[in-house]
Formats: C-alpha cells, sequence, structure tokens
C-alpha cells in the first residue's frame, strides 16, 4: 500500500512500514522547500547538529506538534555475563529519549 502524496507527508511512491533514511530526508526537503540536495542536506544536518548538542549540554529539545528530545540518566546497576555467569558492573549513563507530541501521535492514529 503506498502512502499518500503531498503535503508534509511522505511523497507518493514510499510504501507504508518503509524506512526512511537521510537521503530520503533530504529529497523531501529540497523538493518540498525549493531547495537543492546540497542545500537541503546542509539545513537537514544543522538540525540534527542542533539537536545532538542541545542534549549534549543537558537541555530539551521542544519541537511544537512534533515532540520533546530529552536526556534520561540510567542508573548504575549490576548484571550478569551470560557466559560465566560472573557479576559485571554497569556504569551510569545518559540515554536521548524522545516523546511524540499529542498531534504527532494523532497524525500516527
Amino acid at each position: 500500500m503506498e502512502a499518500k502524496g503531498g503535503g508534509i507527508g511522505l511523497p507518493t511512491g514510499f510504501q507504508l512500514g518503509a524506512i526512511v533514511n537521510k537521503n530520503d530526508l533530504v529529497s523531501q526537503v529540497a523538493d518540498l522547500v525549493g531547495l537543492t540536495r546540497s542545500d537541503a542536506a546542509k539545513a537537514v544536518d544543522a538540525v540534527f547538529e542542533g539537536i545532538s548538542e542541545a542534549l549534549k549540554h543537558g537541555e530539551e529539545v521542544r519541537l511544537v506538534g512534533f515532540g520533546i528530545f530529552a536526556v534520561a540518566d540510567r542508573a548504575a546497576t549490576t548484571g550478569r555475563n551470560p557466559r560465566t555467569g560472573e557479576k559485571i558492573d554497569i556504569p551510569a549513563s545518559k540515554l536521548p529519549k524522545f516523546k511524540a507530541s499529542k498531534t504527532l501521535r494523532d497524525t500516527l492514529n
């Protein structure tokens, strides 16, 4: 089944459930905004870099109508080596997380 074309959704021809990669996203931005692929790639890279830098500094990124990118702290824990059964310490870490906005959730349902 093909996705509906037009708007900001996937262009006609993309299969529902297909994986959209960065090149696909760059192509769509170029087509929607009328940029060259090179300029669209720079714009997409700038957005990703901005989100990454904000998260690196512990900031939250809120995109109204899309969602919230934030950093979650994972506590240190003790695990087991599956081969030997030996206990191992797993250090605390930080993970990126994303919470979809109601608008985005409603779009999907």
